[in-house]
């Protein structure tokens, strides 16, 4: 069965940092460009960062840039996103995904498939 299954999440103070894990089951995560989601209560999912394959290039969504960081372990079929200095706006249920089908842009939700169960994130002022 193919899946994604993510990790980490948990209650935080403003300011904190976290680590999701996005670790895949039943196909190699290495053929696969994955990024991550978010969507907050009464929101769109939208998109926070994506990695290509081979961790060469990376996405951030003006949201975050400069203070998350996404990598991969491929040989641990594992991609994690570190946060830093976050913030309540960061509050969301935070999603991975692999890209199956490239519209052009790398943080559209429409290009992924497979995606996991998600993991909460709360950040509390």
């Amino acid at each position: 069965q193919v899946q994604l299954v993510e990790s980490g999440g948990a209650v935080v103070q403003y300011g904190d940092s976290l680590r999701l894990s996005c670790a895949a089951s039943g196909f190699t995560l290495a053929s696969y460009t994955i990024g991550w989601f978010r969507q907050a209560p009464g929101k769109e999912r939208e998109g926070v960062s994506s990695i290509t394959r081979s961790g060469t290039d990376t996405y951030y969504a003006d949201s975050v840039k400069g203070r998350f960081t996404i990598s991969r372990d491929n040989a641990k079929n594992t991609v994690y996103l570190d946060m830093n200095d976050l913030k309540p706006e960061d509050t969301a249920v935070y999603y991975c995904a692999a890209l199956t089908v490239f519209t052009g842009d790398y943080l559209n939700s429409g290009s992924y498939d497979f995606w996991g169960q998600g993991t909460q994130v709360t950040v509390s002022s």
